[in-house]
């Protein structure tokens, strides 16, 4: 761990609930003044995210993102026109999988992300009014997601008990192995997604886009999908709030979101001085 990039950072890849967001999924004033010095200076900057592309053109519009960006754990990659660059979908038999273990499970909702479209079973789920908040959309009401198994993109299980989808990523881990990747996005989200629909992929990816070596990167980030960027990142930035798991895989630990964490980070470790 290095407590300082030993490159100049040329690219920032961050995700966004939980790092840029606040708890309510605002921005606050400090990280859209940190972004724009960012980009400022010359360094580029993007997004990736476990949200589906068009619960994402709010905040790329207030932070001036021009540049691809990474949706669904970096399973999908969009231009700033809106078109795919790159997506990878959930294998049939890895998407039944999970299906089949969250089905009937007490207390956990499955939801499946799809063309777009966010679909559940049951609109009136305790955790619907939330994922409608900060999604900035509805869901789509469906009888089956049978119909849409060719062409998923996540798979999401979320519960208020975050012990019971611990052990659910635990369980489903093994049935998957080489076919999905699994994590928890935030403590009441776990996601199951493409074996290749992950941030640090996105990285690699974006980078090589952007011809910039992957030494004078950085990734920032608080979930159990972001450590697979810190991994591929010159340089890893953990949130305050972040859990041990996952401060423990980055290179430092910076203030808590709601403490403008990000902008210190920003500030502090990759602004040019």
């Amino acid at each position: 761990m290095s407590e300082q990039p030993t490159h100049a950072i040329r690219f920032l890849l961050s995700d966004m609930d939980g790092t840029l967001l606040l708890p309510d999924h605002s921005l606050s004033q400090a990280t859209i003044a940190a972004v724009r010095a960012l980009r400022e200076q010359g360094v580029l900057f993007s997004l990736a995210t476990g949200r589906p592309p068009k619960a994402m053109l709010q905040q790329i519009e207030a932070l001036g993102v021009d540049l691809p960006t990474a949706a669904f754990n970096g399973g999908t990659l969009v231009n700033p026109d809106g078109s795919i660059l790159m997506a990878h979908y959930l294998p049939v038999h890895a998407a039944l999988t999970a299906l089949s273990l969250f089905v009937d499970q007490p207390g956990v909702e499955t939801w499946v992300f799809s063309g777009g479209d966010w679909l559940v079973k049951d609109p009136h789920g305790p955790m619907v009014p939330r994922e409608q908040r900060g999604l900035g959309y509805p869901p789509v009401v469906v009888e089956s997601f049978e119909p849409y198994l060719e062409r998923i993109d996540k798979i999401v299980a979320t519960s208020a008990n975050t012990e019971l989808l611990i052990e659910l990523e635990a369980r489903l881990h093994p049935l998957v192995d080489g076919q999905a990747q699994v994590s928890r996005s935030q403590p009441i989200y776990l996601d199951v997604t493409a074996m290749k629909a992950n941030k640090g992929e996105a990285l690699a990816t974006l980078a090589e886009f952007l011809n910039v070596p992957l030494e004078h990167t950085a990734a920032m980030g608080d979930g159990g999908n972001d450590p697979a960027m810190f991994h591929r990142a010159g340089f890893s930035i953990a949130m305050g709030q972040a859990e041990d798991t996952v401060k423990r895989q980055a290179d430092v630990v910076t203030g808590a979101n709601t403490e403008d964490g990000a902008a210190q980070a920003i500030e502090r470790y990759i602004l040019r001085r």
